[in-house]
């Protein structure tokens, strides 16, 4: 369980988190929600040492991630950013960065750091891509060579800042296989959603929150029942059952009140 303590986190003078808590289960994906700015892409920094934070616990198999020198924290958590310029290299150079925090200095790779990237690879399906240049790949190819860059940093979280966009819905579908892989192996997988129907379809677990706070967590379904996601965001949300799973549905409230309307 990674269990997050009272953290706070400020850009500048600017504080943007204000004592956020939450639990992420191990073996879960876990889904961060909430309107634009609230907070949730400075919560993942702040779990990566990217964003200072403070007042806070973090704390991962008892250890207090925070506490922790850089290079142990990289070996122990990894994040994947929303936006990323794409490096001049190829993709098995790209997914070898992943193992810089398990180099000493000067930093040379060992057979086992080779062999660890070649399983990644082999587990995205990106062998055949290994000496293609990272800019010459579509957009799904990209994205899987950056979460295979993270399965060979081979840490015990992942975090994942809005995954599936620019991505076409055949290539969300892969991320999110990919995702429940990663969580599978036991790994505490947590991302931004913004896609709120594809975010509930993907979670196990779902941290919602607004204005720099946690309003509330818990299986999706539990979520979806509270009707905390319609007063977030000021919308209306449905669901359906088709091929043994729930579907969700969004749509303005205004635009249901003139279907009722229309009904009536």
């Amino acid at each position: 369980m990674l269990e997050i303590e009272n953290l706070h986190a400020a850009y500048a003078k600017r504080e943007v988190l204000h004592g956020v808590s939450l639990k992420a289960p191990a073996g879960a994906v876990t889904v961060l929600l909430g309107p634009n700015g609230c907070g949730k892409s400075t919560l993942l920094k702040s779990l990566c040492g990217i964003v200072p934070a403070a007042g806070a616990k973090v704390l991962l198999d008892d250890c207090d991630l925070l506490k922790l020198p850089q290079k142990q924290l990289a070996q122990r958590v990894a994040y994947l950013a929303q936006n990323r310029q794409l490096p001049d290299m190829t993709v098995e150079r790209l997914i070898l960065h992943g193992r810089f925090p398990y180099l000493d200095y000067p930093r040379r790779y060992r057979k086992e750091d080779h062999q660890i990237v070649r399983q990644a690879m082999e587990q995205m399906d990106l062998l055949d891509l290994a000496g293609c240049p990272i800019g010459k790949l579509s957009g799904g190819q990209q994205q899987k060579a950056f979460i295979a860059m993270a399965l060979a940093q081979d840490t015990d979280v992942i975090l994942l800042d809005e995954p599936t966009t620019y991505l076409d819905v055949t290539y969300q579908l892969q991320f999110l296989r990919h995702a429940r892989m990663l969580a599978d192996s036991g790994k505490h997988v947590l991302m931004v959603l913004h896609d709120l129907p594809l975010a509930l379809e993907a979670a196990d677990w779902t941290v919602l929150m607004a204005d720099g706070k946690t309003i509330l967590q818990g299986p999706p379904e539990g979520l979806y029942r509270s009707g905390a996601l319609e007063q977030v965001f000021g919308i209306s949300i449905t669901r359906t059952s088709a091929c043994g799973r729930w579907r969700y549905f969004v749509q303005e409230k205004r635009a249901k009140e003139a279907l009722n309307g229309v009904d009536a």
